[in-house]
């Protein structure tokens, strides 16, 4: 036992670290030392019991009741509001687009009304359950979804507006208020992604910041999702998915009784599930309770200040909007540098930070994940991104051969074939094998100049590439 523990020890070496708020992206740390103590212990407890069946594991069904009602009083519940725990924020997602869809069986192409800054979760929605997606461009100044113009686009054909608290990319709470009652006017519903902001927003309330409304207190929002794996500080792979009522869950639930086996029922995409992170997330928000939450959002909203306020003061820096939660999207001024290479730059001195290509009114930017154990170390990271961005301005912009960008920009990869892809991958430097080079600007340089579809190709061809054995 003790080799194969030093040897995944030895495979581990090799990730991004999860601790001490050196990677802001992907990883929620509490800088709770304990916390992890008490996930692993109560994951172990439960990791053999299976969620497919609440009657023969009712401890699951305790505990999932629990955290979703933790969660509804947390974010404007009642006592109509209902819940399901999911494997994380995505399929929660997937769920509420599942449950508006099959609510509308009248509805012959049903659409779905989204914001451009809505998460890519609701694309891949749309893409697996049939549904149209109607996106709506946003404010290109604040980020923000317009509601004149997201009302414009429901029309008989919409099952399902969705808006952001807050936006991944951004950071920003949209207006959901306005967006909601025009999406009740319409006889719709309204999901609010507040899958990051859903367990911190409501504690920065609570802490005197002017949080916008985003709960079930704002007239017309019928579901909302929240991950607890994120602000709530727990393991891997945890969210809640909460409708304003049990008949708006109702039909994202499945049944079949059409085979001789059991007749098989399921609340989620999922049949079976192991019982060890819904424990380990039951456990957690338990040992934490209010003021473990309170205090955690606290601090974090003093590291957001501080790197929020230090970001903007480097001199060719810019933070894009205004964001009001724990993200930081921010990007160059004028072109006396590449960001990718900033991005390079701040992990060689120890820091992830996440590069995200332009995108229509969103210029190519830098993204920071701000969490609890980022608090004391801000002077060190601001001091080392001004050190980056010297550098890169040193380096200067990461030269792309205009021929080949040319050549790039006029690929159409439905064209292309498998062979081509692999010859594109090699020019890139993406070829798989040991994964990625140290330094991601020259290839994230000319990705950039790629068309969203030929990227999106490229990056499923390399994934491919990767998981080859």
């Amino acid at each position: 036992m003790n080799d194969v523990l030093a040897r995944l020890r030895e495979l581990r070496s090799g990730d991004l670290p999860t601790h001490g708020g050196r990677t802001l992206a992907y990883v929620y740390d509490s800088g709770v030392s304990e916390v992890d103590e008490i996930a692993a212990a109560a994951h172990a407890l439960a990791s053999s019991a299976n969620g497919l069946d609440p009657t023969a594991f009712p401890s699951l069904l305790r505990m999932e009741n629990d955290l979703v009602a933790r969660a509804a009083g947390l974010l404007g519940g009642t006592a109509a509001t209902a819940g399901a725990i999911t494997s994380g924020g995505t399929e929660s997602c997937l769920l509420a687009v599942l449950a508006a869809r099959d609510a509308r069986p009248e509805v012959a192409s049903p659409s779905v009304v989204l914001p451009e800054t809505a998460h890519a979760a609701f694309h891949k929605a749309t893409h697996l359950f049939g549904v149209r997606k109607i996106v709506v461009p946003v404010d290109p100044e604040t980020f923000r979804a317009v509601p004149s113009a997201m009302a414009e686009a429901i029309d008989e054909s919409t099952v399902l507006v969705v808006a952001s608290a807050p936006s991944y990319a951004h950071g920003v709470v949209d207006p959901i208020p306005e967006i909601a009652a025009a999406a009740a006017s319409a006889g719709v519903r309204m999901h609010v992604d507040a899958c990051i902001g859903g367990w911190v927003l409501p504690y920065f309330a609570k802490l005197g910041a002017a949080v916008p409304r985003f709960d079930f207190g704002v007239p017309g929002v019928t579901s909302i999702s929240v991950d607890l794996h994120k602000y709530a500080y727990c393991a891997k792979g945890v969210s809640v998915l909460l409708h304003a009522d049990a008949e708006l869950r109702r039909t994202h639930y499945f049944a079949s009784a059409a085979w001789p086996g059991y007749t098989m029922l399921n609340p989620t995409l999922q049949s079976t599930r192991s019982g060890g992170p819904l424990a380990a997330a039951w456990a957690v928000v338990h040992h934490l309770g209010e003021e473990g939450y309170l205090r955690l959002a606290e601090i974090t909203r003093e590291a957001v200040t501080r790197i929020r306020s230090g970001v903007a003061a480097i001199d060719g820096l810019r933070v894009l909007g205004k964001p009001e939660s724990t993200l930081i999207a921010f990007t160059a001024e004028g072109a006396r540098f590449d960001l990718f290479t900033v991005a390079d730059e701040m992990k060689v001195r120890g820091w992830y930070v996440q590069p995200q290509f332009a995108h229509r009114s969103s210029p190519m930017n830098l993204h920071l994940t701000v969490t609890a154990a980022n608090r004391g170390s801000e002077t060190e990271f601001l001091t080392d991104l001004a050190a980056s961005v010297a550098s890169a301005a040193a380096a200067g912009p990461v030269p792309v051969d205009p021929d080949v960008a040319a050549f790039v920009a006029s690929l159409d990869p439905a064209t292309l074939t498998g062979e081509q892809f692999r010859g594109l991958l090699a020019v890139a430097g993406l070829t798989g094998g040991a994964g990625l080079p140290e330094r991601m600007a020259p290839i994230n340089a000319l990705l950039a100049t790629a068309s969203e579809p030929l990227r999106e190709r490229l990056l499923t061809e390399f994934l491919g590439a990767l998981y080859t054995p």
